[in-house]
């Protein structure tokens, strides 16, 4: 597939630079018509009867399947959740955290992990994002690094396989923004998030959890599928692997959506992405923009509005077509690069500013 043909998958692209896949990426046309099938025939045929149920556990099967070649691990270690976010409090309600127990964390974090974090029980510390500074944060107290794999706000990468050997301890990787854009192994990471709706381009409310060991882990969150068998008192046996921590019924049109995201992914689009984003940060560079350069960095390019509210940058790219974001207290712009990027993408931004 030509970078043109796959382009072309995304019809929003024809109109705007679309800069924004940290928050939500472009819909494809096979995404969008996956979902549409799946609506339609719920409208035609129904939403119940046993044919229809096998049909929606294959569908999460298959899916569970696809988001575990995705990451290099085994399907089992799989839970289907509806963004990180929901990962992330999944691990930290099950993980029975007490106040004398310690978590590090990084001044860069999303609240979709901080949030969980701030409610599990533990005392959070928080440190720059300094692979150094993390681990002279360990102390015999500490239970958990709560780390992401790229940041949102810089697009700076923790080697966080590193930091799991080096500290020996449990981690709790946020995935948002690093899968879909960089390669990404999660064998060897105890707790790995995945969102759906951001570099995967899959619709909203998608996303998965993977669990290395899942005995190791309390169902804190049990949903229906959480069980393969209940007594009248609500005790229960829990599916083997991490299924027994999906969290909710997943719709069929969001589950046929993202398996059709994943199925529109050139061999070449890690390698076009990083080049895109290289480039984005020359061009800012050449235009005057006081760029952040992480030493190791992914696809996120964010800058300074120096002189003028980054909400105003936004806002003002946004009239011209181009779509970034600000990123609130922090005084920068983001602009997220994706393997659809094109030249004329970033000439507009340029131009823009």
């Amino acid at each position: 597939m030509t970078f043109e043909e796959a382009r072309a998958q995304f019809p929003v692209l024809d109109r705007i630079a679309y800069l924004q896949a940290g928050s939500a990426g472009p819909l494809s046309r096979s995404t969008v018509e996956a979902m549409r099938v799946e609506e339609e025939g719920d409208l035609l045929v129904g939403r119940a009867g046993g044919e229809y149920i096998e049909r929606i556990l294959a569908l999460r099967a298959e899916l569970r399947a696809a988001l575990a070649e995705l990451v290099a691990v085994e399907p089992e270690q799989v839970s289907l959740t509806s963004s990180t976010t929901d990962g992330c409090n999944i691990v930290l309600a099950g993980l029975d955290l007490r106040p004398e127990d310690e978590v590090v964390t990084t001044t860069d974090e999303h609240f979709g992990l901080l949030g969980p974090l701030h409610v599990s029980g533990a005392r959070i510390v928080v440190v720059p994002p300094d692979p150094d500074q993390i681990v002279a944060a360990v102390t015999p107290r500490t239970r958990l690094l709560a780390l992401s794999h790229v940041l949102w706000t810089t697009g700076q990468m923790l080697p966080v396989h590193e930091l799991r050997e080096h500290t020996g301890l449990p981690i709790l990787v946020d995935g948002a923004q690093s899968v879909g854009a960089i390669p990404v192994e999660a064998r060897g990471l105890d707790f790995y998030t995945i969102s759906g709706q951001k570099w995967l381009c899959g619709p909203e409310a998608t996303g998965a959890l993977v669990v290395a060991d899942a005995e190791g882990l309390r169902v804190a969150r049990p949903s229906y599928f959480s069980q393969r068998h209940y007594e009248p008192d609500g005790a229960f046996t829990p599916w083997p692997g991490a299924r027994r921590f999906d969290p909710m019924w997943v719709p069929s049109a969001l589950m046929s959506g993202l398996r059709a995201a994943l199925g529109l992914r050139p061999e070449w689009r890690f390698e076009r992405a990083a080049g895109m984003a290289e480039r984005c940060r020359e061009l800012l560079r050449e235009a005057g923009q006081d760029v952040v350069v992480p030493a190791e960095r992914a696809t996120l390019v964010s800058w300074h509005a120096d002189g003028e509210a980054s909400q105003a940058v936004v806002a003002r790219l946004a009239s011209a077509g181009v779509v970034v974001r600000d990123l609130p207290d922090t005084g920068l712009v983001r602009a997220s690069v994706g393997w659809w990027t094109s030249d004329e993408d970033l000439e507009r931004l340029v131009g823009a500013l």
